[in-house]
């Protein structure tokens, strides 16, 4: 890859990466288990294959806009892909922070129901591109206020692609309900929502929805290509993150919030599902993050 294909800015304070954009011709970079402590979409414009994230495997074909959380596990097998990838760390652009102006947390990122990806038509590709040149030309001639204009650029890119997995993918709203979707799995997502604080099994919400639990099992594998205690074992995890990302409290109140009485036991929990500790995902990804201007 030459010079003029990656555009990077870190983070003065610490030396950390704050933002970076590149382009791929192959399959080198994500050939291998992906676990960022910064956001990653990827952009797969040409190219087909398949995507493991997570606890699922999904197959796709060029056009496909991918989005990853910091810490989501993903990896793909395929052949020649070409495409632009961009990262950015929450320091750079914190997606809670802006919740409200570009609603892409729960659609483009931590919706643990949608696959972690859409298809990209030829008009939002035609915005996107756009947008990325933009981009790489201020970071290759910096002025007055770098920052916010590559803040508004990236504003333009999420909220763009978000609207856009929304209209696919209308479940991939968080307060929205799928008319393909079978009525137990969707009194299933409102009993987890409303629940994952106190109820951690399946057997808990297979009682709770009069169903047995193989055949919940069943269903919930069909329609959401992972188990149950995966839905409800990610469900806890992104809580987690948010809390641990944006507040100050001790694991042990994270902890205690989300349903355990041992801390210890919260926090092998979470480094199972994330490969690494609450401590170490607070100092790498953010803390007090609600505390900022």
């Amino acid at each position: 890859m030459t010079d003029q294909t990656v555009f990077t800015l870190i983070n003065e304070q610490n030396g950390n990466l704050a933002f970076k954009l590149f382009s791929f011709h192959d399959n080198s970079y994500f050939d291998h288990l992906q676990r960022n402590n910064y956001y990653s979409l990827i952009w797969v414009k040409e190219g087909n294959g398949k995507l493991k994230t997570n606890f699922s495997e999904y197959d796709f074909e060029g056009n496909s806009l991918f989005s990853f959380a910091p810490y989501q596990p993903f990896m793909f097998s395929s052949t020649l892909v070409k495409g632009v990838a961009i990262y950015f760390h929450s320091d750079f652009f914190c997606i809670h922070r802006h919740q409200t102006e570009v609603t892409c947390n729960g659609v483009l990122f931590n919706n643990i129901y949608k696959t972690p990806f859409f298809q990209v038509d030829e008009t939002l590709g035609a915005t996107l591109d756009k947008v990325i040149e933009q981009i790489k030309a201020e970071i290759q001639r910096p002025g007055i206020a770098q920052y916010e204009l590559l803040i508004s650029f990236m504003k333009i890119f999420l909220i763009s692609a978000s609207r856009a997995k929304a209209q696919q993918q209308p479940d991939s709203i968080p307060s929205g309900t799928d008319a393909k979707e079978p009525v137990i799995l969707q009194n299933l997502k409102e009993a987890i929502e409303k629940d994952f604080r106190s109820k951690h099994t399946p057997h808990d919400y297979a009682l709770q929805l009069n169903i047995s639990s193989n055949a919940l099992a069943k269903i919930t594998r069909a329609h959401f290509n992972k188990t149950l205690t995966n839905l409800i074992a990610e469900r806890i995890i992104i809580e987690a993150k948010r809390e641990l990302y944006l507040t100050n409290k001790s694991i042990k109140e994270v902890a205690y919030e989300l349903g355990y009485d041992d801390e210890y036991y919260f926090s092998r929990f979470f480094k199972k599902n994330v490969n690494i500790s609450p401590q170490t995902y607070r100092e790498t990804v953010g803390f007090g993050k609600a505390e900022m201007n």
